[in-house]
């Protein structure tokens, strides 16, 4: 558009707040990915600044011009994927200065510097449905990692992810380089709201805000976290991906979150073009679970259609 893009923020500070110490929940990084957004608005409505100690920073549309044509990547604009943006020199090199990039300075400037907590809630979109997970990276320092599982913990999830760490211009990549505490998500997918999506986003930015002293008050667990029976998976290897062989249709066999071996059958690949010859079997490339497989029918050749994590520990 000629004219602006507005950022939607709101910035609770309390009396006890420090500098370079706070929290910030971003939604809508991509802009078909809705339960992020949804439970930040409800959070807006819900937290009482008289009780804020420190800093709280709650953005729920990170990438309005995503968000508006309700898509992965700002088409309406530069066409980029924000969580591909957070490369050198984006926003002030001038080949990368278009809206998205401009919002990579902006976080990079103004967000950064305030918090120490970041939380990026993500969820399948059009791409993938997932079991609903909570997620980070493999950190070199353990403490970190450990309080970055201990708070991944607190969304309720039935599964906390390690996610593999090779996709460059990640935007919790870059805020774990900076030695920050931080979670993503997958809450959901298709291009709606799963209301447990929202409700496990909803109470882990809570409870963050809470156990690293930004909220006053107290959080119950609830979800997988009150019952025990969270699963700590990886997938950070070759191996857990599988792409589509061919273009065609992908017919799922076994549903996301179940237990696989290596070598199991878990989808179909149906090509149209060949009638008379059987489907391609899509099988777990190791043994896991099923944490995501491609959402929409079509799909093209190369594709992840199947994605399995190996258990931890």
């Amino acid at each position: 558009i000629w004219g602006e893009w507005h950022v939607p923020l709101t910035v609770m500070v309390g009396p006890e707040a420090e500098s370079g110490r706070g929290l910030v929940a971003f939604g809508s990084n991509h802009g078909n990915e809705f339960e992020g957004p949804v439970a930040i608005r409800h959070l807006l409505q819900e937290i009482d600044v008289a009780a804020v100690r420190g800093r709280i920073i709650l953005v729920p549309v990170l990438n309005p011009a995503a968000f508006r044509s309700g898509t992965r990547e700002s088409v309406s604009e530069d066409g980029v994927n924000l969580n591909r943006a957070f490369v050198e020199g984006a926003g002030v090199d001038p080949a990368i200065a278009g809206i998205t990039h401009r919002i990579t300075r902006f976080v990079r400037e103004f967000i950064w510097p305030q918090v120490h907590v970041v939380i990026d809630l993500h969820a399948g979109g059009v791409v993938a449905r997932f079991a609903l997970t909570t997620s980070y990276h493999k950190v070199d320092d353990p403490e970190q990692e450990r309080v970055m599982e201990e708070t991944a913990r607190w969304f309720a999830t039935p599964f906390i992810m390690i996610y593999q760490d090779r996709t460059p211009g990640l935007l919790p990549s870059e805020s774990e380089r900076l030695g920050k505490i931080t979670l993503g998500t997958e809450l959901g997918w298709g291009a709606a709201v799963n209301a447990e999506g929202v409700r496990f986003g909803r109470q882990g930015v809570l409870a963050a805000s809470i156990n690293h002293g930004q909220l006053e008050g107290t959080v119950e667990p609830i979800g997988h976290h009150a019952s025990g029976d969270q699963k700590v998976v990886e997938m950070i290897d070759r191996e857990c991906f599988t792409p589509a062989p061919w273009p065609g249709l992908y017919e799922p066999v076994l549903e996301c979150g179940e237990l696989v071996k290596a070598g199991d059958v878990v989808g179909l690949m149906h090509d149209f073009h060949r009638l008379d010859e059987p489907p391609g079997e899509i099988r777990a490339g190791v043994d896991g679970y099923v944490v995501a497989q491609a959402w929409r029918a079509r799909v093209q050749q190369g594709q992840h259609v199947l994605v399995v994590a190996r258990p931890v520990g």
